[in-house]
């Protein structure tokens, strides 16, 4: 399993969400630190393998890794040279990091796979001015103009908490830092801000926000 992932790290990096790419970092760097342990040394291999299912359907390594109980029990290898070679394989990881323009591109695509709408789906008085709404808006490449769903109430008009924010974010002049924002992990909220819409006060969004601006958070 291990000489697989080594030659693949790339198809890996490109294919795998960034949780199932982070835990599958994790679970590799738990495999190194086995050592002699074959049993910790096993759970880490399954950690791999579930992570490695992430991956596209048609991927030739995941259905590869689908072979679960091959990938289980190994070659009989023993547990320090599988550390080993871990740590071989962490070392490529390494050398294989992502240049700064490939961590933009990545970020906005997770962004851009978020539920969301074209112009055409907007209400008319918003789609007349959908930045002086105070709405984020976001491009891709082949969909045109994006317009993430958490902002939009029932009735379709921009959430007031959502443009209030939007304004604090200067979501017209950034609208991926404040997509990122809203759709990001929150540490100051213990929470995905988008998620939090309407579970928790609009003032403590603002205030979260806020604290952003400040460069607190």
């Amino acid at each position: 399993m291990l000489e697989l992932v080594g030659e693949r790290l790339a198809e890996i990096r490109a294919g795998l969400p960034p949780e199932e790419f982070e835990r599958f970092r994790l679970a590799l760097d738990e495999l190194a630190a086995a050592g002699a342990d074959a049993v910790a040394a096993r759970r880490a291999a399954l950690g791999i393998g579930r992570a490695l299912l992430s991956l596209p359907l048609d991927s030739p390594l995941r259905a590869a890794v689908a072979d679960r109980p091959r990938l289980a029990t190994g070659a009989g290898d023993a547990p320090t040279l599988v550390a080993e070679r871990a740590r071989e394989v962490l070392r490529r990881l390494a050398a294989q990091a992502p240049s700064p323009e490939e961590i933009v591109a990545r970020a906005r695509r997770r962004l851009l796979a978020a539920p969301a709408r074209s112009e055409a789906e907007l209400d008319p008085r918003t789609a007349a001015d959908p930045l002086a709404a105070g709405l984020i808006r976001l491009t891709d490449a082949e969909r045109g103009a994006r317009y993430p769903d958490f902002q939009f109430d029932p009735g379709g008009g921009p959430r007031p908490v959502v443009r209030r924010v939007n304004r604090m974010l200067l979501a017209e002049q950034d609208p991926w830092g404040a997509a990122d924002w809203w759709l990001g992990a929150n540490r100051w909220l213990g929470g995905v801000p988008a998620e939090l819409i309407g579970r928790v006060p609009d003032e403590l969004l603002a205030e979260a926000a806020q604290v952003l601006v400040e460069g607190e958070c």
